[in-house]
């Protein structure tokens, strides 16, 4: 059965929203004589996140124009997609700008690059070339030093404001899990919808609202990614509930996502199959029952990964794949896994 990490990586979009929509019969409460739960406001709004690498990442290779013709020195030396450059010349670099202005520099000497490839570091030589338009030393190679996306927040933490998003990684070049150093989250407003079908995963296209930012992105694990919303995001209109999968069951269930504008909406689904000790964190298969979502979007796209999932008023995961062979079909991750982090 093919699956599809859900969270749409795009360089050309720049986003989470506030939330209303939620009914006041959604709002529970804990009593005293109830075991210690950690009380959550509920997400399901849609997120961009702007996120630095702390590294400069290979995504390609390119030919320098010279006055002797084309050249091209990163290619010709090895370098390849995915790859991290962390030092050229022993100066570490964390951004492309660090990387262009060390090249640059170099006056067209050779240089040391070490890279990190696949979890192994090794060193490489490349000469930079002049190049003809820019009068400046290239080596050919496009990088990238932060990749941006849409997501969905699946809670904030009463207490603290730390929030928890996505549910699983999120992989680059060559599938190699990323890692990030820091990052932004913003609202996002969803402009379109493309449809999931069969064999073919849809997805949520948004735009970023750059000048609305809510929080930062401080970890990116393999549960999803998770940060600190900001003082001045309002949180007073939030569904709060309790976050809890101890009594999760198959059966009937629902999630709150994003698939236009800003505010989040109520779906109907259902709990398939519980797992909780699946290490790879795919605790729950869910189906979309909702005909409204179905006829929206197919079922489960790209985009709708951290969708909180709640049963019995209670928070209890968040989607986080869809079945590529059934787009109604996914799975979900355990909330206590993504609390745990």
């Amino acid at each position: 059965m093919r699956k599809s990490g859900i969270f749409v990586i795009s360089a050309a979009m720049s986003l989470v929203c506030i939330y209303g929509g939620h009914t006041a019969k959604d709002i529970i409460s804990v009593s005293a004589a109830e075991k210690i739960e950690k009380t959550v406001y509920v997400g399901g709004m849609s997120a961009g996140f702007t996120l630095k690498t702390g590294t400069a990442q290979v995504i390609g290779t390119c030919e320098v124009i010279t006055e002797n013709g084309f050249c091209a020195p990163a290619a010709r030396a090895g370098l390849r997609a995915g790859d991290n450059i962390k030092k050229v010349g022993g100066i570490t670099v964390e951004t492309v700008t660090e990387l262009n202005e060390v090249i640059n520099e170099s006056k067209g000497k050779c240089l040391d690059f070490e890279i990190e490839r696949g979890g192994k570091v090794f060193n490489i030589s490349i000469q930079p070339v002049l190049d003809k338009n820019t009068a400046r030393y290239k080596i050919g190679v496009l990088v990238r030093d932060c990749v941006s996306g849409i997501g969905t927040v699946t809670y904030i933490e009463k207490d603290s404001g730390r929030f928890g998003s996505l549910g699983h990684s999120v992989t680059g070049e060559n599938n190699h899990e990323m890692t990030v150093s820091d990052g932004s989250v913003y609202e996002c407003s969803i402009v379109g919808v493309s449809k999931g079908i069969r064999g073919k995963a849809g997805e949520l296209r948004g735009m970023f609202l750059t000048d609305k930012s809510i929080g930062n992105a401080e970890k990116l694990c393999d549960c999803g990614i998770f940060g600190q919303v900001s003082e001045e995001f309002m949180m007073d209109d939030l569904m709060r509930t309790v976050a809890s999968s101890d009594e999760v069951k198959p059966g009937s269930a629902c999630i709150y996502s994003t698939i236009n504008g800003l505010e989040p909406k109520r779906y109907e689904i259902e709990i398939v199959k519980v797992d909780k000790r699946n290490k790879e964190h795919k605790n729950y298969v869910i189906r979309i029952v909702d005909d409204e979502l179905i006829a929206e979007t197919g079922g489960i796209v790209q985009g709708m990964s951290g969708s909180p999932i709640l049963q019995n008023g209670k928070l209890v995961g968040a989607v986080t794949h869809v079945f590529l062979n059934d787009p109604t079909r996914g799975y979900g991750i355990d909330i206590d896994v993504m609390l745990r982090e």
